[in-house]
């Protein structure tokens, strides 16, 4: 059962939402530092994540899966969510040039036709960033956070589905090395944590990020050439025979 949207919404109005949001916008925002122009699909809950694009982007539109609920996220132009099954979206194909998944991937029951259905939509070169809870973190062992509920990736996981589901892994991140305590979770305190956690233990971060993008082509691994040897078959092994001396062998025999 998945996080309902209500306790998600009530999470990042507090000091810990609030400080999951800023650390991970501080990656993605060095990934898409602006979206001018571009069409972006939120699944999951995104909303405190894709509402700091909402001026530059050309449209902006919020799934939240079916099980989590939704809620009524407006902008100028309207009510920009919606709710639907992961795996079946209500879009046309290649509709979305970027592609953000926050509060999705822990949770879904059919991770792979959610990634399938989502690179349907992307436009070709389109990009997607996946930011799910790090297994080494803090973060995931909270059962009373959103970020303890279902399994946790590390960078390598989220890469190996992405590439199956189409997707060209390009790069990967971590963020949120705080402890998930609300009187740690202040700005400074947390920038100071965050810094720490780059250098000294990049292993432990709370979220992590990748980002990947559509390819149509994608240039297949070379396979290297091996020289064909004389097969081996099993059974004894046959001492050698010289061929001649058996037909003369045989001719005196007769």
């Amino acid at each position: 059962m998945r996080e309902t949207a209500d306790k998600l919404e009530a999470f990042y109005a507090g000091a810990l939402g609030r400080c999951a949001r800023d650390m991970a916008l501080r990656r993605l925002f060095t990934l898409w530092p602006d979206l001018a122009g571009e069409n972006a699909l939120g699944l999951g809950y995104c909303d405190p994540y894709l509402s700091a694009y909402r001026r530059s982007a050309n449209r902006v539109v919020l799934v939240s899966p079916a099980s989590q609920g939704a809620v009524a996220h407006r902008s100028s132009r309207g009510v920009m969510g919606c709710v639907a099954d992961e795996t079946l979206l209500p879009f046309s194909d290649h509709s979305f040039s970027r592609v953000l998944c926050v509060h999705a991937v822990e949770e879904a029951d059919d991770l792979p036709g959610m990634l399938r259905e989502l690179w349907r939509v992307t436009e070709p070169e389109g990009r997607i960033v996946v930011i799910a809870a790090g297994r080494s973190g803090l973060w995931a062992r909270a059962d009373s956070l959103p970020f303890g509920a279902g399994r946790p990736f590390s960078r390598k996981q989220l890469r190996d589905q992405l590439t199956r589901a189409g997707f060209q892994p390009t790069v990967g991140a971590g963020a949120l090395y705080s402890p998930p305590i609300a009187r740690l979770a202040g700005p400074k305190t947390s920038f100071y944590f965050e810094r720490a956690g780059e250098t000294v233990w990049p292993r432990l971060a709370g979220l992590v990020l990748v980002e990947a993008i559509k390819r149509l082509y994608i240039e297949p691994t070379p396979v290297e050439s091996a020289r064909v040897r004389s097969p081996i078959f099993g059974g004894i092994a046959q001492p050698s025979v010289d061929r001649g001396r058996m037909e003369r062998q045989s001719r005196e025999d007769e």
